[in-house]
């Protein structure tokens, strides 16, 4: 990597996928105040995210229903209140 042009807390980070447990060890800036130990027995920030590339119907190829807490149904009611 070239000298000074990264930010000064760029490290590695873990970022958990919540939708299929997958983790990944990937330099980043993000601020957490979590930590986990990585495969190789080190401990690392840990950051969750609640969609990534092994859970996303893109990548997967997997037809699936995203609004799984009647969202819509919700906006529908507070719609119907408002008028």
């Amino acid at each position: 990597m070239k000298e000074n042009i990264h930010p000064e807390d760029y490290r590695p980070v873990v970022f958990e996928d919540l939708a299929s447990g997958a983790r990944f060890l990937i330099g980043s800036t993000v601020h957490t105040t979590e930590s986990t130990k990585w495969e190789d027995g080190k401990k690392y920030p840990k950051c969750t995210v609640e969609i990534s590339s092994k859970s996303h119907p893109f990548y997967t190829g997997e037809d699936r229903m995203l609004d799984k807490a009647g969202r819509v149904e919700r906006f529908k009611q507070r719609a119907a209140k408002k008028k």
